[in-house]
């Protein structure tokens, strides 16, 4: 038996039960895996609380960023074995594997070698963050002097996608709502920061640019904003939304859109881990930044597992720069 996070009703963070399950042996093409490490993300506490695309089926386990070591491996897996240690990607449907758990079952094709000369908590903090923000590289080809706007810049991807814009060469531009984080995020790369609720956000764009617009606007917000977002851009500027964190509509700007010729476009990190030879060239990309010092995970508090609720509270408060990781 072992401890395993379950979730039997939809709701607030309070509705997680740790319970002891079986975890069983692994099946056709998977591992299983003790866990040392978990990285949350908000794609699972928008599951949890019935706001993700997709609906769990309860009861369910949940998580799906985690790192560990290898117990054993089941048929028709081959290059891992016991005793190996793992990061596991989130590359799975959530609710169809679960990671918050003392063990677990997960897909071999899941499973990545570590960064060497990380620790484990960075370890859990790596495929996700940097497949999501290498959009603005592989979506846009983000170059020298490019500027970039990054919105909710304190997440964990927020992060990433300044360290991989400072890293092209292009100019990084932090899009918070206060200014209670600009010095964190100055320490953290920013080149600039604009604190949304607090300034005329177009009018601080423009002035950091020259009058010229933002080329790149990476947004996982959407709601009515996206406006503004697009009025700060410069023509021809490209504009991901990868989120919905306002739980609002998100209106299409139109005539912002038709007179800069703007491309507006979604992006979720599997249009890089679901295509091997884009995973693969992404993959050696990331782990030179991670040598090279151009990428450094940002780790904002750690979590016993005994207190994944109020991790997944703290993570929902808003208050962290960076990642949040539960350790076991």
């Amino acid at each position: 038996m072992t401890k395993t996070v379950m979730v039997h009703e939809l709701g607030e963070p309070d509705v997680l039960r740790i319970e002891e399950t079986e975890v069983g042996a692994p099946k056709e093409g998977e591992a299983r895996i003790r866990v040392k490490t978990l990285g949350l993300n908000r794609a699972e506490a928008m599951f949890r609380a019935g706001k993700y695309p997709i609906q769990p089926e309860l009861p369910t386990t949940i998580g799906y960023e985690a790192y560990g070591e290898i117990v054993d491996v089941g048929p028709g897996v081959s290059g891992w074995k016991a005793g190996d240690a793992a990061c596991v990607m989130p590359n799975f449907r959530l609710g169809t594997y679960g990671v918050w758990a003392e063990e677990a079952i997960v897909p071999a094709s899941s499973l990545v070698e570590p960064p060497p000369d990380l620790s484990p908590e960075e370890c859990a903090c790596i495929w996700m963050q940097y497949c999501t923000a290498l959009a603005i590289i592989e979506g846009a080809q983000a170059t020298l002097d490019d500027y970039v706007v990054i919105r909710a810049a304190s997440s964990s991807v927020g992060l990433a996608a300044i360290q991989l814009a400072n890293w092209t060469g292009a100019v990084s531009i932090a899009a918070t709502r206060s200014n209670r984080k600009r010095d964190a995020l100055l320490q953290h790369g920013a080149q600039h920061v604009v604190a949304t609720e607090e300034q005329d956000y177009v009018e601080e764009v423009m002035k950091i640019t020259g009058g010229k617009g933002a080329r790149i606007v990476f947004d996982p917000v959407g709601g009515p904003f996206v406006e503004k977002l697009a009025e700060s851009m410069c023509e021809r500027g490209i504009l991901f939304i990868y989120g919905g964190l306002s739980e609002q509509d998100t209106p299409y700007p139109h005539w912002q859109s038709a007179f800069k010729g703007l491309s507006i476009r979604g992006w979720i990190a599997s249009e890089i881990w679901h295509h091997p030879h884009r995973f693969q060239r992404h993959k050696a990309l990331i782990l030179q930044g991670l040598a090279r010092g151009k990428l450094k995970p940002v780790i904002a508090k750690t979590f016993p597992f005994d207190q994944i609720a109020e991790a997944n509270r703290y993570l929902e408060s808003n208050q962290q720069v960076g990642k949040v990781v539960v350790t076991l």
